[in-house]
C-alpha cells in the first residue's frame, strides 16, 4: 500500500528525546536523557489501594464508564482549590482535566494557532511544546533569555500585542532548569495586561522546589490573561496520563470542543485513581520526599561535574526541578558529542531540538533523577573525558574508562 500523507502529517518529525530513548533501553547505558520522573516516588502501594476501594465501591461502574468531558467533578474540585492562592479565586468551572500536558498543549494550539500566528517563546524552551504547536504553522518569535531564564525587557509592545499567545515554563524550566525571579514574573504580567497578551504558564515542575520556597505563579498577578497547565505526572505517577487546565470558562468551554473531537473524556478510571490517593492531604507528605531524593541526586550530578568538567564548561545549579543545562566551549557540537558518548554507554539530549529559531549547538541537557549516584558520577566521568578529548585537552586516543 502506498500511502499518501497530508501536509500536516508529512512535515512531522519524531520528538529527538524519543529517538534517544530507545538507544537507552539498553541496560548497559547511563542515561541523562528521558526527563522521567524517578520510579522510587510512585506510590504504588496507595494506587493500589485507592483502585481496590474504587471497584469494591458503588462509584465502580462510573469508574469503568464513559465520564464527562470537562472530568471528574471532585477532582476538578481539587484542582480549583489548589490553585486558589496568592489572591486568586479558581472555580470548578475554570478547570479541565486532560490526558497529560501535552494534550493540553495540543488543545490550546488548534485553539490559537493560525497559519503564521505569531507565537513568543522562550530560548530555548520546551521540545514537546514546540513539537505541538509546530504542526499548526506558527511563526515562533524566540524572546531572549539569560541565567536567570526570560528577559521581559526584551518584549516590546508591539511583539507582545502581534501575538497569539506566549509560551513560558516559569518554574525550573525544561531543558534548563531555571525558575524566573519574582519581579520579572510581575514584570511579564504587566506587559501581559497592558498588551491583552495570552500567556500559557506551563508549570509541571512547580511542586519541586528543594526548600519548599515555592514563588507565585504569573498567574496571580494576571489571572485574566493566564492559561494555566499543571501535571500528576511529576507528582504522582506519568502512567496515570492526567493534567488540568485552568482559564476562564469561555475558553475552556472552547477547549471542551476540541477534546470531545479528540477523545471524547479523559479515562474515568484514572481521574479516581489520582482523587482517591490524594484527596486527604496526601501530597502534602509525598512531595517533600520527593524533593528530598531529587535535590540529593542533583547535587551529587554538580559535584561530579566540578570535579570532572573542564573549567571551560558552564552549567547552572538548579534550585529544583529534573535538569542540568551545560554549556560546552563554543567549537563544540553536542550532537556530535552524543553519537561517540552513545558508543562509550553514556546518553544526553543535545541542546538544538529546544531552540524554536536559531540553535545553539554546543549545549545539552542532562536529567538526574532516575540515575542512582554511582551511576552519575561513572557516566559524568566518561562524559567529561569525551569533552576533554573533543576540546583537544588530552590525546585523541585516550581509552575512556
Amino acid at each position: 500500500m502506498q500511502w499518501t500523507f497530508s501536509d500536516r502529517a508529512t512535515a512531522l518529525k519524531s520528538s529527538a528525546i524519543r529517538e534517544i530513548l530507545k538507544v537507552t533501553e539498553q541496560p548497559d547505558v547511563i542515561s541523562f536523557a528521558g526527563g522521567l520522573p524517578s520510579p522510587n516516588t510512585f506510590p504504588v502501594a496507595e494506587i493500589k489501594q485507592a483502585i481496590d476501594n474504587i471497584l469494591n465501591s458503588n462509584d465502580a461502574v462510573g469508574a469503568l464508564q464513559y465520564g464527562p468531558t470537562e472530568g471528574y467533578a471532585p477532582l476538578r474540585e481539587w484542582v480549583a482549590k489548589r490553585v486558589s492562592r496568592d489572591g486568586v479565586t479558581i472555580r470548578p468551572s475554570q478547570v479541565l482535566i486532560v490526558t497529560g500536558s501535552q494534550q493540553a498543549l495540543d488543545l490550546i494550539g488548534k485553539a490559537l494557532i493560525n497559519k503564521n500566528s505569531k507565537v513568543l517563546v522562550e530560548t530555548p524552551t520546551y521540545l514537546g511544546g514546540l513539537q505541538s504547536f509546530t504542526q499548526y504553522e506558527p511563526n515562533y518569535i524566540s524572546i531572549e533569555s539569560d541565567e536567570k531564564g526570560l528577559n521581559p525587557d526584551s518584549i516590546t509592545d508591539e511583539m507582545a500585542k502581534s501575538a497569539s499567545f506566549m509560551y513560558l515554563i516559569p518554574n525550573f524550566q525544561n531543558p534548563t532548569g531555571r525558575r524566573l525571579p519574582l519581579e520579572r514574573r510581575k514584570k511579564l504580567a504587566e506587559i501581559a495586561k497592558r498588551n491583552n497578551l495570552i500567556l500559557v504558564e506551563d508549570d509541571p515542575y512547580g511542586e519541586l522546589d528543594y526548600q519548599g520556597n515555592r514563588i507565585p505563579g504569573v498567574y496571580s498577578f494576571a489571572p485574566d490573561n493566564i492559561v494555566y497547565l499543571g501535571s500528576f505526572s511529576k507528582i504522582l505517577a506519568p502512567g496515570l496520563r492526567l493534567g488540568y487546565i485552568v482559564a476562564d470558562e469561555e475558553f475552556i468551554n472552547k477547549l471542551v470542543q476540541l477534546k470531545q473531537a479528540a477523545d471524547l473524556h479523559t479515562p474515568s478510571l484514572t481521574q479516581r485513581i489520582a482523587y482517591q490517593v490524594i484527596k486527604d492531604g496526601f501530597l502534602e507528605k509525598h512531595i517533600p520526599t520527593i524533593r528530598e531524593l531529587y535535590a540529593t541526586r542533583c547535587n551529587f550530578m554538580l559535584d561530579a561535574l566540578t570535579k570532572y568538567m573542564p573549567s571551560t564548561v558552564k552549567f547552572n545549579r538548579p534550585e529544583g526541578g529534573m535538569f542540568i543545562w551545560i554549556e560546552l566551549p563554543k567549537e563544540l557540537n553536542a550532537t556530535e558529542l552524543l553519537a561517540e558518548a552513545v558508543q562509550n554507554k553514556v546518553a544526553f539530549v543535545p541542546g538544538e531540538p529546544f531552540f524554536a529559531n536559531s540553535t545553539m549547538a554546543n549545549c545539552l541537557r542532562l536529567a538526574f533523577v532516575t540515575v542512582p549516584e554511582e551511576k552519575i558520577e561513572k557516566g559524568i566521568k566518561i562524559l567529561a573525558e569525551l569533552v576533554k578529548k573533543h576540546a583537544g585537552l588530552i590525546d585523541e586516543s585516550a581509552v575512556i574508562v
